[in-house]
């Protein structure tokens, strides 16, 4: 159990945690001045960096796992009486302490992430639920393509959606934390996917933004077709906003989102003539293809806003023919 405990206690502010074999502590110890050395040099921290020995991770598991099925019915038993004396406020603390060691062995221990919902949930204290955010981050750091963790950061923001009046940071971190992840996890279709959830919850400055700053690493990973779908997922919400202001009468500018289209259908042509045969590159001209033919052509191009520049783009339709 001790070695349960050490878990339990790490520093708050790590960041990053992994299981490495018995061998690479001694390099660990070599590189750095100073470190953090458990008895059985089962652990290793510096830097707001854990390592846990492979050797222990087993009996660490089944310990964590017992003192938080224990921690849990306990809870159950007792966590309805009167806070008087604080006892179902410190059997909360010890459930949400073995349920964060738990996952960080456990990454998909649906029970464990149930019952921070739970008490989070119970409290509404928005630190609490920044505080999962913290947690679930450093269990992706280690497994990012668990499904329940990434499952966890989208109900936390739905529950302070409205409430916390930093939201859109909030968006803005979590696209930073996926783009990390991504150049450490390729093909990691949950985290993409993820990032795209977030887009409805993103400003129209951000989108643009986003649109903008995921070109480059588009252009650099051209066989990873989850990083398209991000595109087209952002470039449908400017559409759909676009729309929606025609629609109302605010908006009367029609060549903006003509040009969105043109430089990304130019920019998607480059890449095709230089990386050829890539499949990703072909799905997603599809799509702007038959969004051009669909917006542009057709619904948008009846519309009195569009008759401006409806013989342009009629036009230009023949950039999609042989």
């Amino acid at each position: 159990m001790n070695m349960h405990f050490y878990v339990v206690d790490i520093p708050e502010h790590s960041d990053e945690v992994g299981f490495i074999h018995p061998s690479q502590f001694v390099t660990l110890n070599k590189e750095a001045t100073s470190s953090l050395k458990h008895e059985d040099a089962n652990f290793w921290s510096r830097d707001h960096k854990l390592a846990i020995s492979t050797d222990v991770l087993l009996p660490l598991y089944k310990a964590a796992k017992d003192a938080f099925m224990h921690a849990i019915s306990q809870y159950k038993r007792h966590g309805n009486l009167s806070d008087a004396s604080g006892y179902a406020s410190n059997l909360e603390s010890e459930a949400m302490k073995h349920s964060k060691a738990l996952l960080l062995l456990s990454c998909d221990f649906g029970t464990a992430w149930n019952f921070r919902k739970l008490i989070v949930s119970k409290k509404q204290k928005i630190m609490l639920f920044l505080d999962e955010l913290l947690l679930s981050a450093l269990v992706l750091s280690n497994s990012p393509k668990s499904e329940k963790a990434w499952c966890h950061r989208r109900w936390v923001i739905k529950m302070i959606a409205g409430k916390c009046s930093t939201l859109q940071d909030i968006a803005g971190k979590e696209s930073e934390l996926v783009e990390k992840i991504a150049e450490r996890s390729k093909m990691n279709y949950r985290a993409w996917n993820h990032r795209c959830w977030l887009v409805s919850y993103m400003t129209t400055e951000q989108v643009l933004h986003e649109l903008k700053k995921s070109r480059n690493w588009a252009g650099l990973h051209v066989a990873d077709n989850s990083c398209f779908h991000y595109r087209t997922r952002l470039m449908l919400r400017i559409m759909e906003e676009h729309c929606h202001k025609l629609e109302d009468g605010t908006s009367d500018e029609n060549n903006e989102i003509y040009q969105i289209w043109q430089e990304e259908l130019d920019w998607n042509e480059a890449l095709i003539k230089r990386y050829v045969g890539r499949e990703a590159l072909w799905l997603h001209r599809r799509f702007l293809s038959l969004s051009w033919i669909r917006h542009f052509t057709t619904t948008l191009g009846d519309t009195s806003n569009y008759r401006a520049c409806k013989s342009s783009i009629n036009g230009d339709i023949s950039i999609f023919h042989g």
